[in-house]
């Protein structure tokens, strides 16, 4: 568990190479189906908490828990009782 707050998790983010960090809030129980980004992410909860599911293993997320996901990782996303917020660290692929 870490106790970074928005600032730091963006500086320290930015500082191995991600290119920002977005806000994502979720309303109680919202349920992402499966899916890909085009982009790499490195995530923190910062309220609620979230089941994420790569391939068979679903990881139950809580405050202050972190994910790492390469860009195009097939995935699905399930929210909190008290909905949920993450911080997403992105990374794009350069062209």
């Amino acid at each position: 568990m870490t106790n970074l707050n928005l600032d730091e998790f963006t500086k320290a983010s930015i500082a191995k190479g991600y290119d920002g960090v977005a806000v994502r809030e979720w309303q109680a129980n919202t349920v992402s189906e499966l899916h890909t980004h085009e982009f790499s992410v490195h995530g923190l909860v910062a309220q609620g908490e979230m089941w994420l599911t790569r391939g068979d293993h679903t990881a139950h997320l809580k405050v202050g828990d972190t994910f790492t996901m390469e860009a195009e990782t097939p995935h699905s996303e399930r929210y909190g009782s008290e909905g949920t917020t993450y911080w997403a660290a992105r990374k794009f692929p350069k062209i």
